[in-house]
């Protein structure tokens, strides 16, 4: 029974014979015998669907609900309240299902929750447009450096040390293809050494700076967007939207460009994506921006219509003058953003930030109360910090496990001379007990 693919042998050998070849293998006769795979696959023969169904349950059952476990891992994806409502919302067939919206007459549901992600979007971090999402928040961050180099024509892209190192893994795949220059500006104690920013000059196109940074330290921003914009250079922003609950946002600090991962506003860590990546300017650059935007109009009678806007910009109409090639974006994510802002509103995002700020600095204080760490880095941070451990950190990292917590990221994992450091995230899900029972593990691995 061909099931799924409806293709008999009489319609096989009539393809064959509209093509004008004999057999399958002839389709593939210009590959060289020498890279061909000239022998039988080790893989087991078909079996029924009931039976994959069965197998797949089995293999299922061996992973651990994340639900069971107290999380302080965090490092770019962090377990936020996801109010019930978000996943009702997005999981109604007809936004779980649609396709891109091209067509504004048949997709005005669809386009109309994304022109309101990027209204709330704008909105929290005082920019004058979002576009309509793209797939992460390290790509959106590349993507908003290849964004500064068409607007000044300059090769130079400054990126602060303290960026997650996996975005700045990903901007240097993106500058090495393009041929860019990125520069990285030195850290001092955690944050941006003020003391190197002479390196932003002339040939800068962009400087980019997140914060709080990889540590959860929060940055001085307005030392480092004088020097970029005395030297007519533009300031990009990689932030946390959560911390815009109590933070000042990228349009206050005058950034030019804004991007980040909106992974905490209702999408679940889900193994590490989909995630959401966001990317915003102001009216004077945005033109340039990659991505879809879309805009509210009025039809002939009147009524509000939405539709995709600027769409001179994309390949599908310019073709390779085009200034994006982002013809796809995290629309099921954006839609999870839209339903957890509007539940939230800007008093829920503000207790989420307040409460998240809290506790981490609760946290601190009791870990370094152990004695068995000690402080890394001084001055303000939102819900990550930094500590050293006098104790092996993968053997604190194995007793929290046993005890059902996931505990914090060993930074030697990602980035050298960082042995026995731990970066723990805390977010307003974690209460008193939690943190109380973290730190009693701690404390019984010392003795």
């Amino acid at each position: 029974m061909n099931r799924y693919i409806p293709l008999t042998k009489e319609d096989q050998t009539h393809m064959l014979k509209q093509i004008g070849v004999d057999g399958i293998d002839d389709l593939f006769s210009d590959i060289p015998d020498d890279l061909k795979l000239n022998r039988k696959l080790n893989l087991p023969d078909g079996i029924s669907e009931h039976e994959v169904r069965r197998k797949m349950t089995d293999i299922s059952k061996k992973n651990k609900n994340l639900d069971d476990f107290i999380s302080f891992l965090g490092a770019g994806a962090y377990d936020h309240y996801i109010p019930s409502v978000v996943s009702h919302v997005a999981g109604r067939s007809e936004f779980y299902t649609s396709y891109t919206p091209y067509q504004p007459e048949i997709s005005q549901g669809t386009l109309q929750y994304i022109f309101e992600f990027q209204s709330m979007m704008s909105e929290l971090t005082g920019m004058d447009v979002i576009n309509a999402s793209m797939y992460d928040g390290a790509t959106a961050t590349a993507e908003a450096a290849i964004m500064a180099m068409r607007s000044n024509n300059r090769n130079k892209i400054i990126v602060a040390a303290t960026i997650h190192p996996a975005t700045l893994a990903v901007l240097k795949t993106y500058c090495h293809f393009r041929e860019i220059d990125l520069v990285v500006l030195p850290e001092k104690q955690g944050r941006v050494d003020n003391e190197q920013l002479s390196c932003i000059d002339g040939d800068t196109s962009a400087v980019i700076v997140q914060s709080p940074n990889f540590y959860g330290l929060i940055e001085d921003v307005s030392t480092i967007e004088k020097t970029t914009h005395d030297n007519k250079a533009l300031l990009i922003m990689n932030v946390d939207p959560i911390s815009l609950g109590v933070l000042k946002s990228p349009g206050e600090y005058k950034a030019d460009i804004v991007a980040g991962e909106g992974q905490g506003l209702g999408i679940p860590l889900s193994f590490g994506g989909p995630y959401l990546g966001f990317i915003g300017t102001t009216n004077k650059l945005m033109r340039k921006m990659p991505g879809r935007i879309c805009g509210l109009t009025e039809d002939i009678e009147g009524k509000p219509g939405y539709v995709l806007t600027l769409q001179a910009r994309e390949q599908h109409i310019r073709r390779e003058k085009a200034t994006s090639n982002i013809c796809s974006n995290q629309s099921l994510c954006a839609l999870r953003a839209v339903v957890y802002l509007s539940t939230m509103g800007q008093k829920g995002l503000k207790e989420v930030a307040l409460q998240s700020l809290s506790k981490a600095h609760y946290a601190k204080e009791q870990l370094l109360a152990t004695g068995v760490m000690k402080e890394v880095h001084q001055g303000p941070f939102f819900k990550e910090f930094v500590l050293e451990s006098t104790l092996d950190a993968a053997m604190i990292e194995e007793a929290l496990l046993k005890k059902r917590i996931i505990g914090p990221l060993r930074i030697e994992k990602l980035l050298e001379n960082q042995k026995n450091r731990l970066l723990f995230a805390v977010t307003e899900k974690r209460t008193k007990d939690e943190i109380d029972q973290m730190v009693n593990v701690i404390r019984e691995v010392s003795k």
